[in-house]
């Protein structure tokens, strides 16, 4: 076995990195695709099982799979590269996608949804609103014009005491809609004063590490 093969198997699974024994539905190999595209790219190993283990696959077969996955069954296309890798007689497909420029990507599942991803240690998540609100906003020309209101104080004082805050609490605290809550969220987080963390089955919003409020109070007043 090739020792760049054998480097990536032994890192198992994580955040950049998910092996498949084989692909039995493009819509599956579409949810990996779009979720690395989203967050820090990745590769797929085909043809190794979860174990590490190598089984093989026919590498022609799997790539239009592949190609399948990224042009009919993610939007927008989601651009990849390959490489094989031959060990024992037994062919090893290698799949980069890198961290695309155009997010949000979606991905069609079984029911003809589109639905947006992203990668967390070794598992696709989805992506909630404001995930995908920030993509969009990250891709536009025109910037974001802020106005640093009571319930932008409001939020940033309660994170400083606090840590953490979910969406639907910031709504309840700021008494203001779900949808005003999801714009100025995803507007901090753009301009990095705020920054997402994921847990198991929540999605929370602190205060970026890299934010420093004092001087951007003076800044403010200034």
């Amino acid at each position: 076995m090739s020792y760049y093969l054998t480097k990536l198997i032994q890192e198992g699974e994580h955040q950049q990195q998910d092996f498949k024994y084989c692909i039995s539905d493009s819509k599956k190999i579409a949810k990996s695709l779009v979720a690395f595209a989203n967050t820090d790219g990745g590769r797929l190993l085909i043809g190794v099982k979860d174990n590490g283990n190598i089984a093989g696959v026919r590498s022609e077969e799997e790539y239009y799979m592949v190609e399948a996955a990224a042009k009919v069954f993610s939007k927008p296309e989601i651009d990849f590269t390959t490489r094989q890798h031959l060990i024992d007689g037994k062919a090893v497909l290698e799949v980069t996608i890198d961290p695309s420029k155009r997010k949000p990507h979606y991905a069609k599942n079984d029911q003809g949804k589109w639905l947006a991803y992203f990668r967390l240690h070794d598992e696709n998540k989805l992506a909630n609103k404001i995930m995908i609100e920030v993509w969009k906003k990250q891709n536009r020309k025109q910037g974001i014009f802020l106005s640093y209101s009571d319930k932008e104080q409001m939020l940033l004082d309660f994170l400083d005491k606090n840590g953490t805050i979910s969406q639907s609490a910031f709504s309840k605290k700021a008494r203001i809609t779900y949808r005003e809550a999801e714009r100025i969220i995803s507007d901090l987080i753009v301009l990095g004063i705020l920054e997402i963390q994921t847990e198991e089955n929540m999605i929370r919003y602190a205060i970026s590490k890299n934010f420093d409020r004092e001087e951007w109070n003076t800044q403010k007043l200034s």
